[in-house]
């Protein structure tokens, strides 16, 4: 049965391919972003998340909102943060209400449960935002509370969705940024690159964000991590992206407390002189590479009624593809 669903941040990597996925299967889909997201067959409603009737004029009309706009980054004012992570999931809350409720899907971070201690096999731990590492993730832990303490009150349906480190084809946010690193010699592994960690691809976090809102009137008020549950070593996924872009892998190692002091020197730093981009290291960037970090994914499946369809093997040579397609310095 068609219906008419909300797209927030359809412009991103993960946000296009659930738009697309909402589209194909006939619904009438919404995207809501700074600026248009350019999908075929996809209304475009621009405006700031910050900015309340902008929200309010998206969500008109709407029976589903699927939120995955947020600011993502590893630097930066936290004011910042907390203006778009939990303001704007706050108005996505008030426009929602203001129209009757609805189902909503928020789309949130493992890290905001991860505590920088290793994460091995467990299922989706409550959100902390007291303790939580970084102002990206301190704020979605907020924003993901928020969002759940609204379940089953004035009409609204909500759960939440942790994918985590989404990558694919033309991904300039991570696989982009290795690539370039490990091309000039500046990634470094950790620890010899031997944490364990999961990852996903871009497809797969689509396809379980959509089944999260199929499924919404059985599992509202729960949060679920996903990944592709094929957990490998940081240098190997390193490696998949290298080889698939056709660069050396990394050769500097670094230990990883020292990569952790230096992040935490180098955010000091970037407070008072903020670079033209993101950090070289951070603490929080330091201990996602040198700390396991993988999750048991039988309630996310059993509870979604989904698995993945693309193997981490098959999204390595898919990106394999893109860079024939896109040859580096193209």
């Amino acid at each position: 049965m068609s219906s008419t669903i909300l797209v927030t941040g359809a412009s991103g990597m993960l946000g296009g391919a659930v738009a697309r996925i909402l589209r194909d299967r006939g619904h009438h889909v919404r995207a809501f972003q700074r600026r248009p997201a350019g999908i075929d067959g996809v209304e475009d409603v621009n405006g700031s998340l910050t900015d309340a009737e902008d929200v309010r004029r998206a969500v008109d009309g709407t029976d589903a909102v699927i939120h995955l706009a947020a600011k993502v980054s590893i630097s930066g004012p936290e004011e910042e943060y907390r203006a778009v992570n939990i303001g704007g999931t706050q108005n996505v809350l008030d426009a929602m209400r203001s129209h009757g409720g609805g189902r909503l899907v928020n789309v949130s971070s493992p890290s905001v449960a991860h505590l920088g201690s290793a994460i091995v096999g467990l299922d989706a731990t409550p959100a902390d935002p007291e303790h939580a590492r970084g102002p990206y993730a301190r704020t979605k832990a907020a924003a993901e509370l928020l969002a759940m303490a609204a379940d089953g009150s004035d009409g609204l349906l909500v759960t939440s969705v942790r994918p985590h480190i989404v990558w694919g084809p033309g991904d300039t946010q991570l696989v982009g940024r290795i690539v370039d690193r490990a091309r000039s010699g500046r990634l470094p592994l950790l620890d010899n690159g031997m944490a364990l960690i999961d990852t996903t691809y871009v497809d797969n976090a689509a396809d379980a964000i959509v089944a999260a809102l199929d499924r919404i009137d059985d599992v509202h008020g729960e949060s679920f991590v996903v990944t592709n549950g094929e957990p490998r070593t940081v240098r190997e996924v390193f490696a998949g992206w290298c080889d698939a872009a056709g660069v050396p892998h990394p050769r500097l190692r670094i230990p990883g407390s020292v990569a952790r002091a230096a992040g935490r020197l180098v955010e000091r730093i970037w407070e008072i002189r903020p670079g033209y981009d993101e950090p070289p290291m951070t603490e929080f960037l330091a201990e996602q590479m040198s700390t396991a970090h993988w999750f048991d994914q039988r309630r996310t499946r059993e509870r979604l009624q989904w698995t993945p369809r693309v193997s981490l093997d098959e999204g390595f040579a898919h990106v394999a593809d893109w860079y024939r397609e896109h040859p580096l310095g193209s």
